[in-house]
């Protein structure tokens, strides 16, 4: 039964996320381009805003690279540069406590400013709630993970993760039993984060997939006329 589920959230559950995150990413853009954007409330408190946000978005991009290069990279090449396995884990929890860190308290504070301002919670649908909330929560997640993580400094369970994470994105078959004996808490930091990708289309997330490139070629300067001058 242990395996049968392991399978199912480990092995199978990935794949459904990741065709839910870019199946439903595609269709909402076409369909809905208008509600692609991250929704901000700047002009309702602002100041709360910028530090939580510059804070959080640090620390997640710093936390997505590093989950991105230590995760996907090929151990084979981490062993032809010499990196050792422990040194390695011993960089991961540094580096990602620290941007763990910034990361947790930026999301408290914009947490904090959407349950509490009344202004700001009113003009907050469900979905902009739910989905911050379920990023302070894997981030609390991914904090703990620091504490079980210092009694494997050898990086024995680093090269699990790995070993699973290439193990999906090759297609490979069992690739959910490298994660089976892990630590409870590593399971559920990885189930949220593939629930997190399962949600992220129907979010105001996919703004993170945009950049303002169309900038670029948009022709001449926009001109604007005052009521006074069309008058």
């Amino acid at each position: 039964m242990a395996d049968f589920l392991n399978n199912m959230v480990f092995g199978i559950y990935p794949y459904i996320a990741l065709s839910v995150l870019a199946i439903g990413s595609v269709i909402r853009y076409d369909r809905e381009p208008y509600s692609w954007r991250s929704g901000s409330s700047q002009l309702l408190r602002r100041r709360q805003l910028m530090v939580g946000s510059v804070l959080f978005h640090l620390g997640v991009l710093l936390i997505f690279a590093g989950h991105f290069v230590g995760l996907l990279t090929p151990i084979a090449f981490f062993d032809a540069l010499g990196v050792s396995h422990g040194a390695k884990q011993l960089l991961a929890i540094v580096a990602g406590g620290v941007a763990g860190l910034f990361a947790f308290v930026g999301a408290t504070m914009l947490l904090h400013r959407r349950l509490f301002d009344p202004r700001i919670r009113r003009t907050s649908s469900f979905s902009d709630i739910a989905i911050l909330f379920l990023l302070w929560l894997q981030l609390v997640l991914g904090m703990a993970t620091i504490f079980v993580s210092l009694d494997h400094l050898d990086g024995h369970e680093m090269v699990k993760f790995m070993s699973w994470a290439q193990g999906i994105f090759t297609f490979e078959a069992g690739a959910a039993s490298y994660v089976l004996d892990v630590h409870p808490i590593f399971k559920a930091h990885l189930f949220l984060g593939l629930t997190i990708l399962l949600l992220f289309p129907f979010t105001r997330l996919v703004h993170m997939l945009s950049a303002p490139v169309r900038y670029i070629w948009r022709p001449g300067y926009q001109i604007v006329r005052s009521k006074k001058a069309l008058s």
